[in-house]
Order: structure tokens, then C-alpha cells, then sequence
């Protein structure tokens, strides 16, 4: 039996009913999150990582020079500062990034990636690629819809702002 199903049921027949879709829509989201985060985390563990750990080294290899300032990182990811602080402070334990002074801003610091989190992240991201994204276990068009109808939650709770659309130049 689906819980999920049978709790919406019971919504039902105590009287919910008003509220049963958007329990159970809420209810499959944050199952399908364990589930997700599960199979991420079954990869990503034997190398030493973290989702959150992966993420950062990931940013950092998408920038010219591997670096970032922790408030741009924290922005960018939209995670608090202190999370950022503390993701970065396993990382550079590990000697996947160092922290430097920001050679313009006097109250910044950047996150610099390394070589060897360069190396890392790659490593990560083919067995990630290979194990899990490449193999999700939903049809490619269910999750192009999946995320289309998430990223309009997200925009309507605030969580981004679509960019402005300039104008074609004359």
C-alpha cells in the first residue's frame, strides 16, 4: 500500500478533503527527496562527500579561476553564510580548497579550489553522472515536467526572480 495514498484518503475522511491534494503533493515531494538524496548520498559517501560538499567544489570548478568570495558562494548555492563557513571548513581540512584574502575587498575572503579538489570533483561528478543522473528511474519528459512545475512553485514562493529581458539592440 502507498502511505502516501492512504493518508490522503484519511484526509478525506476526517474531513480535509480541501487540503488532501496538497498534503499528499507535499508528502510525495519530501519522500521523493529521501529517495533522491539517498541514492546521491550512496555515491558520493565512498568518495568522502557530501550533496552539500559537492555542490561548493562544483561551483568553484564552474569559475575562470576555481575561486569565489564565501558571500558569493553562499548566494550562489542559497545556503546561510554560516553553512558555507562550515562546509568550507571540511573541505579545506581536507585540502580541497584553502581560504584566501580577497585581493580587492579587504573584508572578503575567497574559496580557491585546489588541485586535488579539482580532480575530485570530476571523479564525483562521472560517477554521479554514470550511477545516478544518467539512470534517475523517471522518463526524461516526466522530469522535464517535474522541474517545470517546481522551478514555478520556487518563483512563486520567492525562491528566484526571472532575469529582465532586455530588448533586441536597434
Amino acid at each position: 500500500m502507498d502511505p502516501i495514498a492512504e493518508a490522503k484518503r484519511q484526509w478525506i475522511a476526517h474531513g480535509w478533503a480541501d487540503a488532501a491534494d496538497a498534503m499528499a503533493a507535499y508528502s510525495s515531494v519530501m519522500r521523493a527527496h529521501q529517495l533522491m538524496y539517498s541514492r546521491v548520498d550512496a555515491v558520493l559517501k565512498p568518495l568522502g562527500l557530501s550533496y552539500a560538499r559537492l555542490e561548493l567544489l562544483r561551483l568553484l570548478s564552474f569559475t575562470r579561476d576555481g575561486a569565489l568570495p564565501m558571500a558569493s558562494a553562499s548566494a550562489r548555492l542559497q545556503v546561510h553564510p554560516t553553512s558555507v563557513t562550515s562546509v568550507v571548513d571540511r573541505l579545506e581540512r581536507d585540502a580541497l580548497v584553502r581560504r584566501e584574502a580577497h585581493p580587492t575587498d579587504g573584508r572578503a575572503t575567497l574559496v580557491v579550489l585546489t588541485g586535488g579538489g579539482r580532480k575530485l570533483v570530476e571523479e564525483a561528478t562521472t560517477v554521479l553522472n554514470a550511477e545516478v543522473f544518467a539512470q534517475p528511474g523517471i522518463p526524461t519528459e516526466d522530469l522535464r515536467k517535474m522541474t517545470a512545475i517546481l522551478a514555478r512553485f520556487r518563483r512563486e514562493s520567492g525562491d528566484f526572480t526571472d532575469p529582465v529581458q532586455y530588448p533586441d539592440p536597434l
